[in-house]
């Protein structure tokens, strides 16, 4: 079966979308590599308020920008597990 041309108008600007997003989570990265220099234990890793608030947060600003706030409470708790892991992986003990 052919695939429409739209479809693939549309499936190039979700890819340059996607490359946008790409840069977004580098910055996001070496902001990341900042808060983990400023870490002084492991235990300070994982901050359950600040995670709630940021959720909360995400879940306004989605519902006012009429966005289905269940997707982007997906991708912000898919994210924040993800960079947990990044910094459990990148923290080092200061000296």
């Amino acid at each position: 079966m052919p695939v429409n041309k739209n479809i693939i108008i549309i499936r190039k600007k979700l890819d340059k979308l996607d490359a946008s997003l790409l840069e977004i989570i580098k910055k996001r990265t070496k902001l990341v590599d900042l808060v983990i220099q400023n870490k002084n234990f492991k235990k300070d890793i994982v901050d359950r308020k600040r995670i709630s608030i940021i959720l909360n947060n995400i879940k306004k600003k989605s519902k006012r920008k009429k966005i289905d706030h269940l997707i982007t409470n997906k991708i912000w708790k898919t994210m924040i597990r993800a960079f947990i892991d990044y910094e459990y992986r990148n923290f080092k003990k200061k000296k």
